[in-house]
């Protein structure tokens, strides 16, 4: 009787059931992205009770906006931790190709041409980072220090001019890119759409092309990805020019925001982005990280702008908090990596 009522449909499961719905939840906590994604669900649970004017629309939507740019920027900081480097330039690169774009339409030239050069520009200095670590031998981080310094310098240039007039900004008037950082498409943000729209391309990229998986191998170990035939040279330029491009139009897309082009902008992103890439699981060490990992890790981080705004914080607290965020997320990347050291 007891084996008719273990096969019956009435009698106790058959064992496979459970195996199976052990099997979903195992593949469910082997996403990448489930830790980070939890963190940031436990967060808008929290915010949704601290604020009364969280959850509305519109400011969801600004929240949105708001990490556009970072997340912009996010895709090409990824790809370049993934191969185990650094760059801290992006906010640099973001503020002068958005002021060259202005100044150059700003003494007459058409959009579309200022339009490419504001990109050239950010795409070019990408590429001579890139060309400084793969051939002078200067390790990412000094490299990325020196074209921080660089890019504001030509930034300061392009909005004063060589006799240094004094000028903080460049007006923009541009239906293009006043829709480029500002449009809406029916209630979403256009800068929206264009970061989900690049977030799914590059996904692609790393996930199924070759050179995207030598991003990976580079990052993993450059020795043995150079012995086994990758030109490990030829990836480094392709990142770093592909992070500077990356750069260049979210610095189209916040002077579409801001109808201005500042000397200012940008300033301190890079902090934002690496913590954004570093909290959605790509790791420092390198060959290991995803695009939407870093898209969730940006969220979070403007969820707690938006949570200091909401809650009427001082700002210097909010500093500090971005300042003890990295700090953690990169203690947690460090012990996970070697967990065996104090």
């Amino acid at each position: 009787m007891s084996d008719l009522q273990t096969a019956s449909p009435h009698g106790v499961k058959p064992p496979h059931s459970s195996r199976e719905k052990d099997s979903l939840l195992t593949r469910i906590f082997q996403i990448k992205e489930i830790g980070v994604l939890g963190a940031l669900v436990v967060l808008i649970v929290i915010m949704s009770f601290a604020s009364p004017y969280f959850l509305r629309v519109e400011n969801i939507f600004n929240v949105l906006r708001g990490m556009s740019t970072i997340g912009i920027m996010a895709i090409g900081i990824t790809m370049v931790i993934i191969t185990a480097g650094i760059d801290l330039s992006v906010g640099s690169l973001l503020a002068v190709s958005g002021m060259l774009m202005a100044r150059l339409m700003y003494i007459g030239m058409p959009l579309g041409p200022a339009l490419l050069l504001g990109m050239a520009i950010g795409t070019g200095l990408g590429a001579v980072d890139g060309f400084v670590i793969t051939k002078l031998r200067v390790a990412p981080l000094i490299a990325g220090l020196g074209m921080l310094s660089m890019g504001r310098g030509l930034t300061v240039l392009f909005a004063t001019g060589l006799k240094g007039a004094v000028a903080s900004n460049i007006p923009v008037k541009s239906d293009v890119i006043d829709f480029i950082g500002s449009g809406y498409v029916g209630p979403v943000p256009f800068p929206v759409i264009e970061m989900v729209i690049l977030v799914m391309v590059f996904t692609f990229f790393l996930k199924n092309t070759v050179l995207g998986r030598q991003i990976y191998a580079v990052g993993s170990n450059a020795e043995a990805a150079r012995l086994s035939g990758v030109n490990v040279n030829r990836v480094l330029m392709f990142v770093y020019t592909i992070n500077g491009a990356l750069a260049a139009y979210a610095g189209i897309v916040q002077v579409g925001l801001l109808s201005t082009a500042a000397t200012n902008a940008g300033t301190g992103a890079e902090l934002d982005v690496v913590a954004a890439v570093v909290i959605g699981g790509t790791s420092l060490f390198g060959g290991e990280g995803t695009i939407l990992g870093a898209i969730i890790g940006a969220a979070i981080m403007a969820i707690v702008r938006n949570a200091f705004v909401l809650l009427h914080l001082p700002s210097a607290a909010q500093t500090i908090t971005i300042g003890a965020v990295i700090v953690v997320a990169v203690a947690v990347d460090n012990m996970r990596k070697h967990p065996g050291k104090a």
